[in-house]
C-alpha cells in the first residue's frame, strides 16, 4: 500500500548522488546506507544515468533488506530526475509500487505486503488517482501472469477476471465459450484448442465513458501453457510457458485501470484464452483452417499458434464489437527478443499509431522499438500457402518471423488502424513477470 503525507514511519528512504557530498559511508553508485542516528536510509543514485531503471532496483533491494514500512523522501528525489512534477511523481510512484508488491504465491506462510508513505512538500495529491490505478493494474496483470498453468487453465483465467473485473464501475464482462466461439467461426481459435481438454474462452472487458470518442479494441494473446502442440517444444523452451497469456493479462488490466481511474476513453479488451496441447484430436501441422473473416489459412507449425488465436480476436473485435482502431499484445516471437532483446517490438502501418505510442512509451519508461511490416512480408506468406489457401500461418524464411507474423495478423483487421505489440522480450524478464506496456496503454487511451 502507498500513502501520500500519511502515517509517519520511524525509517525514512531519501535519495542523493556521489556529487552530493554527504560523507556516507558509501557513496558509489548503487549503494544503500543507513544512518542509526536519524533513522534515514540513503540510496545513491547516477543522475547521468537511466534513473528509473536504478530507483526500481535499489528500492527491491531496500524493501529486502530491510522487511518494514517506510517513509520515501519524495523531494530528495526530483532533482536527481530531471523532470517535471508529475513525471518525477509517476516514475517514483510506479517504481515503489512494482519494488514493494508481494505477488501472490502458493506458500504455507504468506510474503508480508509492506507499506509505504511517500512524504513531500510539492503538490502531489492530484497525481495520486491515475498513479494507483496504473499501479494496481500493473500488479494484478503480473498476478495473472505468474498463475501456475496447473492453475491458470482458460477457465479458471475467465472466472477470476469477471469476479474481479465486475467490481469496478463502468465494467462490463462478456465471456464465449466453444460453443459461442464456434457459432461465430473463430476456426483459428477453436483448432488451437483442439488438442485440450479445457474449453478455450475468449474474455471481453469494455469501459466507456464517452461513446463519442473512437472505440478501440485491445487484443491479448491468452495461450495458458504452449507446448508447442506436434512441433512439440524441446523441454529447455517449455521453460516459462505459462507467460504466454501475458497479452491477454496486459489487455485486460489496462482496461481495468481506465475504470478505476474514471478515465476519458472508450475501450474494449478482448482475451482470448486457451493451452496448446498434444492430444489425438490437436491439430495437425499442413492442416487447412478457414478463419473467422473466411480466409483460409495453412497451419504450417502448431508452435506458431498465438497468430491464430489473435487473428479471431482482431476479427471479432473489428466485426462484432465494431471498433474504430485495433491494438493487439502478445508474446509472439523468439525473434523479436533476438533482435531486440528486453525492448517491446511495435508494428504498424499506421503512423499516428505510431507517434502516440512512442508518446505514450516516454512517459512510462517503457521502451518500445519500430520493426517493418512489408509488402514482401504478405507476399511470402501467400506464396508459401503453395496455392491452395489463402495465406501459409508462418513463412518458410528464417529470420524475419515477427514481421511475418505482423504482416499476417494485419490480413484480420478489416482495414482498422491497427498496432501490434510483441512482447516475447518484455512480458517477463529473468522468469519474472512485468506486467509490461499496461501503463504505455493507459497513457496512450486515456483522453
Amino acid at each position: 500500500m502507498i500513502k501520500l503525507n500519511s502515517t509517519n514511519y520511524k525509517t525514512t528512504v531519501k535519495f542523493t548522488t556521489k556529487e552530493n557530498k554527504l560523507n556516507l559511508l558509501n557513496d558509489e553508485v548503487g549503494a544503500i546506507n543507513l544512518l542509526s542516528a536519524t533513522n534515514e536510509i540513503f540510496i545513491v543514485l547516477d543522475s547521468k544515468e537511466n534513473a528509473y531503471e536504478q530507483l526500481v532496483k535499489n528500492l527491491f533491494a531496500t524493501i529486502e533488506k530491510y522487511q518494514i514500512n517506510l517513509n520515501v523522501d519524495f523531494d530528495t528525489l526530483k532533482p536527481i530526475f530531471k523532470s517535471d512534477l508529475e513525471k518525477s511523481f509517476s516514475d517514483l510512484y510506479s517504481a515503489l509500487s512494482f519494488s514493494g508488491y508481494a505477488m501472490e504465491n502458493y506458500k504455507k506462510e504468506k510474503i508480508k505486503q509492506f507499506e509505504f508513505n511517500i512524504i513531500s512538500k510539492e503538490k502531489i495529491s492530484s497525481f495520486e488517482v491515475n498513479e494507483k490505478a496504473k499501479a494496481e493494474a500493473v500488479n494484478y496483470a503480473r498476478d495473472l501472469q505468474e498463475t501456475p498453468p496447473n492453475i491458470g487453465t482458460s477457465v479458471y483465467y475467465a472466472n477470476k477476471i469477471k469476479k474481479d473485473a465486475e467490481k469496478i464501475a463502468g465494467v462490463k464482462v462478456t465471456i464465449l465459450g466453444k460453443a459461442e466461439s464456434k457459432k461465430l467461426n473463430m476456426n483459428l481459435l477453436l483448432a488451437v484448442n483442439a488438442g485440450s481438454l479445457i474449453e478455450s474462452q475468449v474474455v471481453i472487458v469494455e469501459y466507456c465513458s464517452d461513446a463519442n470518442l473512437p472505440k478501440t479494441g485491445l487484443v491479448g494473446k491468452g495461450i495458458t501453457f504452449d507446448s508447442g502442440g506436434y512441433n512439440l517444444k524441446p523441454a529447455q523452451h517449455m521453460k516459462g510457458m505459462k507467460f504466454d497469456m501475458s497479452g491477454a493479462a496486459i489487455v485486460i488490466s489496462t482496461v481495468m485501470a481506465l475504470a478505476k481511474s474514471k478515465a476519458k476513453a472508450n475501450v474494449v479488451a478482448v482475451g482470448l484464452f486457451t493451452d496448446n496441447r498434444i492430444g489425438y484430436t490437436a491439430t495437425f501441422p499442413d492442416s487447412v483452417i478457414t478463419a473467422m473473416n473466411g480466409k483460409t489459412v495453412v497451419i504450417e507449425d502448431t508452435d506458431a499458434e498465438g497468430r491464430l488465436v489473435l487473428a479471431d480476436g482482431l476479427t471479432y473485435a473489428a466485426k462484432e464489437l465494431k471498433v474504430d482502431q485495433l491494438i493487439d499484445v502478445a508474446t509472439l516471437t523468439g525473434a523479436v527478443a533476438y533482435a531486440l532483446g528486453r525492448t517491446t517490438g511495435i508494428f504498424s502501418h499506421n503512423e499516428k499509431l505510431i507517434e502516440d505510442v512512442n508518446k505514450a512509451s516516454l512517459k512510462t519508461n517503457e521502451v518500445v522499438w519500430r520493426l517493418p511490416i512489408l509488402p514482401r512480408h504478405l507476399k511470402q506468406l501467400q506464396k508459401d500457402a503453395r496455392g491452395y489457401a489463402d495465406l501459409t500461418s508462418c513463412a518458410k524464411v528464417y529470420g524475419e518471423d515477427s514481421s511475418y507474423a505482423a504482416a499476417f495478423l494485419n490480413e484480420f483487421t478489416e482495414s482498422k488502424p491497427y498496432l501490434h505489440l510483441d512482447v516475447a522480450g518484455s512480458a517477463d524478464i529473468e522468469q519474472k513477470a512485468q506486467g509490461v506496456m499496461v501503463k504505455t496503454l493507459f497513457e496512450l487511451l486515456k483522453k
